[in-house]
This record gives C-alpha cells, sequence and structure tokens, in this order.
C-alpha cells in the first residue's frame, strides 16, 4: 500500500460505462497518449499481457468482472521472460497512471474463490480503462494534432530553405554582392538543424528568420528580375548552375492522374495558420514572368503586379481544362499569388500534362499539408531554359 494506490482507490467510479471499450482499442489509443499519460512503452507491453489474461474483447459492459489474477510467473512468461523485478516495476508505474487498481487480499496472493453465484477476484482491477477511455481517445486526440502541426511546420521550415538556397543561387550568378554569402550561411545551417530532433519553438524560430531572409532576397532581385521580364528576348543565360542540389527540381511537373473517386478517400488536414501564411511566394515577380513568359500573350498589358498575374491566370485557367472548383481550392491552399504562379509554370509544360485539373488538386493538398513551394517549379523551369 503506497499513497498512490490510495489515490487511485479513492478516485475510482462506482459504475462503469454501459457500453464498456474494447481493450485493443484502449491500448492502441495508450500508445499514442502514452507520453500525456506519463506511461512508457515498456509499461504498455506490460498491460498488453495484463489484457491477454481477461478473456473478453470488451471490458466492461455487460460484464463488470474485470479483476485478474495471474501470477507473477505467469506475466513474465507472456512478456518473453521479463525479469519479476523489472515486470514488478513497470506494474508499479501503471498502478501510478491510474491506468490499473491493486484488488489485494488478506494475505497478498491473488485468486478468485466462489460462493454460490457470486464470485470474488483478488488481483489486477481493469476498470480504470473503460472508466477513462473518453479521456485518453481525447488525449490521444489531442497528441495526433500536435504531431501533425509539427510535421506541417517542419515541411514549412524545409521548403522555405530550398526556396532560400535557389534564390542565393541566382542572385550570386545574376547580382553578386556578399549578402549572399550570409543568406547562403543561414540555408546550410538551417539544414543541419533540420537533421536534429528540434521542439516546435525552434523551428518557429527557424522559421522567422527564414521568412526574413526570403524577404531580404526578394526585396534585391526583385528590382533585377523586373528588368529581365521586360526583355521580349530573354534567354537562359542569366542563370547557369550545372550543380545538383538538395533544393532541385521539386517532381512538380510529372503527369496528374485525376481520379477524384480515389482522391476523395485521401484525408486531408486543415491548413495551420502558424504554417500556412497566406503571403507572397518566396520567389520574385520579376523572376516568375521571365521564367513563365507564356502566359504573357494572353494579356494585352504588361504584367508588373502580382494582382495582373492572378487575373492572368484566372484568364489562362480554363483554357487549361482547369475547373472553377480545382482553382478556388488552390487560391485557397496556397493563396491568389502563388496558386497563379503554378498555374503559369503549369502553362511552360502544357503539352507534359495529361490532366492539368487533377495535377492543380494533387498540389493544392500537398499545399494543405503544409508541404508544398513554388519555388522549386520556377527554379526547375529556370534551369531548363539554361540547359
Amino acid at each position: 500500500m503506497d499513497a498512490a494506490l490510495l489515490a487511485q482507490q479513492c478516485a475510482a467510479q462506482p459504475d462503469l460505462p454501459p457500453q464498456g471499450a474494447n481493450k485493443w482499442e484502449v491500448l492502441r489509443e495508450l500508445a499514442t497518449a502514452r507520453t500525456r499519460l506519463g506511461v512508457t512503452d515498456r509499461e504498455l507491453t506490460v498491460l498488453q499481457a495484463l489484457l491477454s489474461f481477461h478473456p473478453g474483447t470488451i471490458l466492461g459492459g455487460n460484464s463488470a468482472d474485470l479483476v485478474i489474477h495471474p501470477s507473477n510467473a505467469a506475466i513474465c512468461a507472456r512478456l518473453n521472460g521479463m525479469p519479476c523485478s523489472t515486470m514488478r516495476r513497470h506494474l508499479a508505474g501503471l498502478v501510478r497512471a491510474g491506468l490499473i487498481l491493486r484488488r489485494d487480499s488478506p494475505n497478498g496472493k491473488r485468486y478468485a474463490r466462489r460462493y454460490g453465484d457470486a464470485k470474488e477476484a483478488f488481483g489486477f482491477d481493469l476498470s480504470p480503462l473503460p472508466r477513462r477511455f473518453a479521456e485518453i481517445c481525447a488525449l490521444a486526440e489531442d497528441t495526433r494534432a500536435a504531431e501533425q502541426r509539427y510535421q506541417r511546420l517542419r515541411q514549412s521550415v524545409s521548403l522555405m530553405r530550398r526556396d532560400l538556397a535557389g534564390l542565393v543561387a541566382y542572385g550570386a550568378e545574376t547580382r553578386p554582392m556578399p549578402l549572399w554569402d550570409r543568406l547562403g550561411d543561414l540555408a546550410v545551417l538551417t539544414a543541419r538543424a533540420l537533421r536534429r530532433k528540434l521542439t516546435l519553438e525552434d523551428l518557429d524560430a527557424i522559421r522567422t528568420d527564414l521568412v526574413d531572409a526570403l524577404t531580404e532576397a526578394r526585396d534585391i532581385l526583385e528590382p533585377q528580375t523586373q528588368n529581365l521580364s521586360t526583355n521580349d528576348h530573354h534567354s537562359g543565360q542569366h542563370y547557369q548552375n550545372s550543380k545538383t542540389d538538395s533544393y532541385d527540381l521539386e517532381p512538380c511537373l510529372k503527369k496528374a492522374k485525376a481520379d477524384e473517386a480515389c482522391s476523395a478517400d485521401i484525408p486531408r488536414s486543415e491548413p495551420d495558420p502558424m504554417v500556412t501564411d497566406q503571403h507572397l511566394p518566396n520567389v520574385p515577380l520579376g523572376l516568375v514572368l521571365a521564367t513563365c513568359a507564356e502566359i504573357q500573350t494572353y494579356v494585352p498589358d504588361k504584367i508588373r503586379h502580382w494582382h495582373q498575374l492572378v487575373r492572368a491566370a484566372d484568364i489562362v485557367r480554363p483554357m487549361m481544362g482547369i475547373s472553377p472548383s480545382a482553382w478556388e481550392a488552390a487560391q485557397r491552399a496556397m493563396g491568389p499569388e502563388e496558386a497563379a504562379v503554378v498555374v503559369a509554370a503549369m502553362l511552360e509544360r502544357f503539352d507534359q500534362i495529361s490532366s492539368p485539373g487533377g495535377y492543380l488538386r494533387s498540389l493544392t493538398r500537398k499545399a494543405e499539408d503544409g508541404a508544398f513551394s513554388c519555388g522549386p517549379m520556377v527554379m526547375a523551369l529556370m534551369r531548363r531554359e539554361a540547359a
């Protein structure tokens, strides 16, 4: 008897949920929420062995007999020979976490005894599991949501690093200055940092630094690329880089499959405002127009501002076979400006894309998960022209 056992005994509720809970589903949810409950994976292994001694699949419900009474030797045998001292330590951890209760007999042994139709059992009580099942599920769902936010933020930082590295390589070729060494160092240090297990706060700080660096790079390159975009005879000599780096061609010009029935089964995550900000693309407008010049032929006036590019993309979109719903979904997920850049880049290789509408939807799903940036598309087209 100890303080943890007393606390759990006092907190025990007399009534079980009428619907009960599937013991294996409880175990799966516990595996997801174990850090929130202060339980280790080894302790869950011991709990799995204890659950195997319960004859039914549903805990609670029509049966209130949730006390199991295996011996230490039997438990260790189902744990593939785990030492008894280790097993007892993990049992104590399960008791402290409030997942099982001890029902001790007067002599400390575990057994069951029948008195007519009544049964008296001493051992481990599994009743906290169905009682806390709703709480465990809620904690598991919060854990999954936090992991998804973390993964989206990490993907966003990785894409921004690739965009920064691409702009640094382009800027060093077209407008050499010491600035590119500093921004290039930031891209390299970010790549090193992403090899480690970073906290959410660390990733957010890195993302802030990358946003500032990308803004600084765009401010420098925007006048330069704006001049390039007004040259009707622009060719690829402004960017010649034969190196193949980690920010190289994103697989964004593959042929898409517009199978809406299959795409409907793919789970989609809600956009996270922390990682899917509706800001301008990470590439300057002039660089987009210099690389994706085909879209200019569909509008009478020179494109000089982002809103003009969005309007031009809206004009070209139906000619490419992109439905209004696909276009609206892309604008919501990427932002109107980045969606317009994607349409302009697709137009450059329109003959190689079998289903532009389905392809745009696939990129939209990536953008909803924070796993897409238009920068690699533009850089890939630039390298193709320079080849």
